[in-house]
């Protein structure tokens, strides 16, 4: 406790200025700390016992919480109802993913799929305020996931009764993973095939009801089962749906952008971007997800790093050494210190940007002459959106493991937090889209762009290199004061980012030159346009970090200074990282990579004297943490020796005694010499004295 109590004399910053720096405005700090309290004081939420839960305990305490959650959701505006989610998928990821299912995926896909008149009956049904309605997402299948267009699910129009057939044509077929399907859903927002007079039109979304509200026994054709145990996240009831020739009526097909009308028109949009939206808030929450995710992590390691000693890297010293003073350990947890900073500044900008893409697609008309302005907008957001998800998602898996292993062996324990941590947030790499998938996804769109820029069309600021190519690909890093400045590293993401890019696209472009298809073609240069958006993912980041600080006042506050100090750091990390891609950028030399890499060695050192109040700035209480290891006055063993005895009293019977152990224990000699004859050990107790004998009459 002294420990902690002594990191946090002299900071070098106004910690609640960093806090409000961190969370963008003092606002949305407050209403943080109100949560949390609430939160904490709401008996459904309690957390003590969670780590010891069986699956079954684990979906009956979610669906207990919804109830709590409903109050909130009834009484606050949509906004601050987010940023309440926000809070509570860092306490109970599980509670989280389960009502969002509902809020997140269902209902916005029906407000983004639906026509006005659509989604007002659906309001009407009790969509939004959850009374006799709850929505899942029907999306994933057996044997498809990230192909959205090769699902095999079915609706089929039948224009004599006006309602389309919903069918699960095979076992491939059977919707697979489904959040919310096995206990809770009344409805389902189901991706299936359009057929229209034996033609298919692609996938379309489709509301289906599965249970009767009243009394939750499955509709005629439905059949849904439980998928059961998983790696984490097990407060959540995925389930599997299977539909056998089900009717719903035409209008529940939602057609804001795609129309079928009685007699069996189709009207499609004339631009299949429009579609991308309902993706959009997804892919959103979980880059911010990965922020928060991240620094809970941290928070633990960081902290517990602060406290624990071992060894004496000084004989002078009374007290043994603070891991968090061994420069191994500071290059361990210090860069990622460094990177979820970034990822939160980043989550800032791009929900601010979804903002701006909801509110250009609520206003765009037929004809609007915004539409190539919402497009362009619209295709810039879901790009970066894709690459964002993936690699945020990543490096926050990965930083929850490093964490993990740099608690030792107690990080190995499950009240530790981290274990549990890492399988609950796992699933964020595959769902909503293969990490892999969307990378590459992204770095289609990159070659998209950078074929636009090469006919003449100026890109937006995401993709700004691609305006003036010819500077940024000749630019080289002159210096060491070049390579240690914000500028300068801007510069070289720019340079290393164009090159890939291009290169991406002359090896795409080669390979349409010998005869592959367009498909054929990204596929063979798929490697390559993974390694440019993973690079232009990185530039986007640095850039947002970048930016956010740089709007900050002057002041003495000591804020700005060291978050350039963070920026700087995870820009030259990230440079470190991957710098083979830097040295074949030729913006880079070998002889400077050295001194980079000094650089980031003094910065883990630099990040190390300001850590816990800049983990104190997070501003996460020690209910929402939930580790021992990670509490904020650092009393971290005695709490951790309560925590093991609370949930495990050693005054309880013997679980297994009597059944298991006893008959071993007490089992009789007649027993006993008879498993001795049955092993063999009589014979080998034998020959053990018979060469024990021979040796003593050699030695005589």
């Amino acid at each position: 406790m002294e420990t902690l109590q002594k990191e946090r004399e002299n900071p070098a910053f106004n910690v609640h200025a960093m806090s409000v720096a961190n969370h963008g405005s003092e606002k949305a700090l407050e209403f943080k700390r109100r949560v949390m309290l609430e939160i904490e004081r709401d008996l459904s939420f309690w957390n003590d016992d969670i780590y010891d839960l069986t699956k079954d305990q684990l979906r009956e305490r979610t669906i207990i919480k919804t109830h709590s959650i409903l109050n909130w959701f009834t009484n606050e505006n949509l906004d601050d109802f987010q940023a309440r989610l926000a809070v509570i998928s860092v306490a109970d990821p599980g509670f989280w993913t389960r009502f969002g299912v509902h809020l997140g995926l269902f209902s916005n896909a029906v407000r983004s799929g639906a026509t006005s008149g659509q989604f007002a009956y659906w309001m009407s049904k009790g969509m939004l305020s959850v009374r006799n309605f709850y929505g899942c997402f029907g999306m994933t299948e057996l044997e498809h996931g990230s192909n959205v267009a090769g699902l095999q699910t079915t609706a089929t129009l039948d224009e004599n009764t006006d309602e389309f057939v919903i069918h699960t044509p095979n076992l491939g077929a059977t919707k697979w993973w489904i959040g919310g399907a096995a206990h809770s859903a009344t409805h389902c927002a189901v991706f299936a095939q359009l057929i229209v007079k034996g033609k298919k039109y692609g996938t379309k979304t489709f509301v289906v009801p599965l249970r009767d509200p009243e009394t939750y026994r499955l509709l005629p054709g439905i059949t849904i089962g439980d998928i059961g145990k998983k790696m984490g996240r097990d407060g959540i009831d995925n389930g599997y749906i299977q539909f056998t020739y089900v009717r719903i009526p035409r209008a529940y097909m939602l057609m804001r952008y795609s129309q079928v009308t009685r007699d069996g028109q189709v009207f499609e949009p004339p631009l299949q971007q429009l579609t991308y939206g309902a993706l959009l808030q997804g892919r959103t929450l979980m880059v911010n997800d990965s922020g928060n995710i991240a620094k809970k992590a941290l928070t633990i390691a960081v902290r517990y790093a602060a406290v624990r000693r071992q060894f004496k890297s000084d004989p002078k010293n009374q007290y043994e050494t603070p891991l968090l003073d061994y420069p191994i350990h500071q290059r361990r947890l210090m860069p990622l210190l460094a990177q979820a900073v970034a990822f939160g500044f980043t989550s800032q900008e791009l929900i601010r940007m979804l903002d701006a893409t909801n509110k250009a697609l609520d206003a765009l008309e037929p004809s609007d002459p915004k539409l190539e302005a919402t497009l362009e907008l619209l295709k810039s957001t879901h790009a970066t959106s894709a690459g964002l998800k993936a690699f945020c998602t990543w490096s926050t898996l990965q930083t929850i493991e490093t964490c993990r292993q740099a608690c030792g062996g107690h990080g190995y324990s499950s009240y530790v937090g981290l274990a549990p941590l890492y399988n609950d947030f796992a699933v964020h790499c595959t769902w909503e889209g293969d990490n892999t998938i969307l990378a590459l996804q992204s770095g289609r769109a990159l070659i998209a762009a950078y074929q636009e820029s090469q006919a003449g069309k100026k890109q937006g600021e995401a993709l700004n290199y691609l305006n003036h190519l010819d500077q940024a690909l000749s630019a080289k890093c002159a210096s060491y004061e070049e390579l240690d400045s914000l500028a300068g590293i801007e510069s070289g993401f720019e340079t290393a980012t164009a090159y890939f890019v291009q290169l991406a696209a002359k090896e795409y472009e080669d390979y349409m030159s010998k005869g592959s298809t367009r498909e054929q073609a990204f596929e063979q240069c798929s490697q390559i346009r993974f390694v440019a958006a993973s690079i232009h993912t990185s530039l986007f980041i640095f850039r947002q970090f970048r930016h956010a600080v740089e709007k900050l006042p002057d002041s003495d506050d000591g804020v700005k200074k060291a978050l350039e100090t963070l920026c700087r750091f995870y820009g030259l990390w990230q440079i470190e990282e991957k710098g083979a891609l830097f040295l074949r950028s030729g913006w880079l030399s070998s002889e400077l990579y050295d001194q980079l890499a000094r650089r980031v060695t003094e910065l883990c050192a630099e990040t190390r004297k300001f850590a816990i109040p800049l983990i104190d700035s997070f501003d996460y209480s020690d209910f929402v943490i939930n580790s021992p290891m990670g509490r904020y006055d650092g009393n971290v063993y005695k709490e951790y020796f309560a925590m093991i005895q609370r949930n495990n009293p050693p005054i309880k019977p013997h679980p297994y005694f009597e059944r298991l152990i006893k008959p071993v224990l007490n089992r009789s000699v007649e027993e006993t010499e008879d498993l001795d004859e049955a092993i063999g050990l009589d014979e080998e107790i034998d020959e053990i004295q018979a060469e024990r004998k021979e040796a003593e009459q050699a030695k005589k």
